[in-house]
């Protein structure tokens, strides 16, 4: 299942440039579970066909306030009664004008007056009117009667200008509607969370790591973050963004994030350690670059510290759940694992695998404790992270 999993979600249009984005956004919203009607200003068919949003959505598009195919010919109330949110993207000057005044000269304007759900809306337009005063007034005004606005991007506009007004992208726009149906399963919970690898320095320009991409402690991140959860997330070396709504604690070696999660760990509830730790490290590093000289050069290896093992043992009361990343034999040493860290839980995976491997979207994946197993089935980062939030709620009993 998806984010979304059959939520009842309206894309409303309006006629800006940035209308061409709603396929786009259509289609992700589609992909995460939704079921999507889609309604278009008159402005809106300027930019974007009807037909390319029903081929996506798979439903008719909407644009007459009066539809005598509906119920009693009431089109809006009909549409506003099924909606979970209506989500207008973009929203233009006009339309955010509109919708403060309370008119209901069109389709998308009586569905916002109609519907008990919530509303949603992403502005675009020149950063000229954005930034007016009226402009501003006017989404003041939507605020304090609860209708969500998601900021504008800044940026170079299609007039040429920069600055705020850019609409956000289509994946930024389907998470924060995935916020509004957010779990809270995880209120009120603190939860740290490692990702990432770890570098190794041989001298200031070589290192030793691995090939972890830290998607998958990112996706956790964000799953438990849309749970309710305040998180800690511990990154190593990586190039992703960072989520919304969490404290970040970048480091480099296996020594810096043992300190960093040492220090995190104090007065937590949950620990997940997904990140990519380096097994070794060179205790003498150079200091200056080593030159190629010889065919052959031998580096003096110890054990990086084992991370998740000591912050369980300086908090024996705090539920830590592991990551083993295998490439045979994956449950068998999952459970050797287990039991050596002293850890509530693991999750092992088969990273040889090209399909849900370091680098990929996709993962598989096994849930171990000491008496039970669970199979992740294959899936993207995102939806395993949601899956995983979930058992781990029913299994603390939250």
């Amino acid at each position: 299942m998806g984010l979304l999993h059959q939520r009842h979600v309206i894309v409303a249009i309006s006629g800006g440039i940035a209308a061409y984005k709603g396929a786009e956004l259509v289609r992700l919203l589609k992909k995460q579970g939704a079921v999507v009607r889609v309604i278009l200003s008159r402005g809106a068919k300027e930019f974007i066909t009807p037909l390319t949003l029903q081929a996506l959505s798979g439903e008719p598009t909407h644009s007459e306030l009066l539809d005598e195919t509906a119920e009693a010919g009431m089109g809006h109330i009909e549409l506003a009664r099924w909606a979970d949110l209506v989500l207008i993207a973009p929203a233009t000057a006009n339309f955010v004008a509109t919708l403060n005044q309370g008119s209901a000269n069109d389709l998308m304007s009586s569905i916002c007056l109609a519907t008990t759900a919530p509303v949603m809306i992403a502005p675009a337009m020149n950063q000229a009117m954005w930034s007016n005063s009226a402009s501003q007034q006017n989404i003041e005004s939507l605020k304090q009667r609860e209708v969500i606005i998601l900021e504008p991007d800044n940026g170079i506009q299609a007039c040429g200008d920069v600055g705020p007004g850019r609409l956000p992208q289509p994946e930024t726009i389907v998470r924060q509607v995935a916020s509004v149906f957010k779990t809270g399963e995880m209120t009120g919970k603190k939860v740290v969370i490692t990702a990432g690898p770890t570098r190794e320095a041989i001298d200031p320009v070589q290192y030793i790591s691995n090939h972890s991409s830290g998607k998958m402690g990112y996706a956790i991140a964000d799953a438990m973050i849309d749970a309710g959860a305040d998180v800690t997330l511990i990154s190593g070396p990586v190039s992703l963004k960072q989520p919304d709504r969490c404290t970040l604690v970048s480091v480099t070696s296996a020594h810096e994030m043992l300190e960093a999660a040492t220090e995190a760990a104090k007065g937590t509830d949950i620990f997940i350690s997904a990140a990519a730790v380096a097994d070794y490290y060179i205790p003498k590093s150079s200091d200056q670059k080593i030159k190629k000289k010889s065919d052959k050069m031998t580096l003096n290896l110890a054990k990086t510290p084992d991370i998740v093992s000591i912050v369980k043992e300086n908090n024996p009361k705090l539920f830590v759940l592991g990551f083993a990343a295998e490439t045979q034999n994956v449950e068998q040493y999952a459970r050797e694992k287990l039991a050596s860290k002293n850890l509530d839980a693991i999750i092992a995976n088969d990273v040889s695998r090209e399909d849900i491997g370091f680098n990929s979207d996709d993962n598989e994946a096994l849930w171990v404790e000491q008496e039970s197993t669970h199979h992740f089935s294959k899936c993207n980062k995102a939806q395993l992270a949601r899956d995983l939030v979930a058992l781990l709620a029913t299994k603390l009993e939250l």
